[in-house]
């Protein structure tokens, strides 16, 4: 996920470097010609200064918002109930959800399980 979003920083830092670079060529060509010219490029400038900004935040806003539901959602505690053949009742343990596996798992105080194939798990809270 960080590589995703620096990868993206990266596109976002080049694109803005040929803005720049483009607007600067613009305003030389400006420079050579009538004042009218150059004031329309100078706005023209500004008004894509102002799009790239938004669009690089609304870009980082989303990466951001995207990166704290992933972490929220598997920081979520999870009741695994392990049911076993010998027993009345089920041995339970909280788990977080991303510390959850197909056949084992890791408690929220680091101890690690591994079901057996004649244990029954139940996950509770799992949506």
């Amino acid at each position: 996920m960080l590589g995703k979003l620096l990868l993206t920083l990266a596109v976002i830092a080049t694109a803005l470097l040929y803005v720049k670079h483009r607007n600067q060529a613009e305003q030389k060509i400006a420079a050579d010609q009538n004042g009218n010219l150059q004031t329309t490029s100078a706005t023209s400038s500004l008004a894509g200064r102002r799009l790239a900004w938004l669009v690089l935040a609304v870009l980082i806003g989303t990466a951001v918002s995207v990166y704290l539901y992933r972490w929220q959602d598997n920081h979520k505690i999870l009741t695994v109930n392990l049911y076993r053949e010998n027993q009345s009742g089920p041995v339970s343990y909280r788990v977080y959800k991303y510390q959850l596996q197909s056949r084992q798992f890791v408690t929220t105080d680091g101890r690690q399980i591994t079901v057996a194939s004649s244990e029954r798990m139940e996950i509770i809270g799992l949506d």
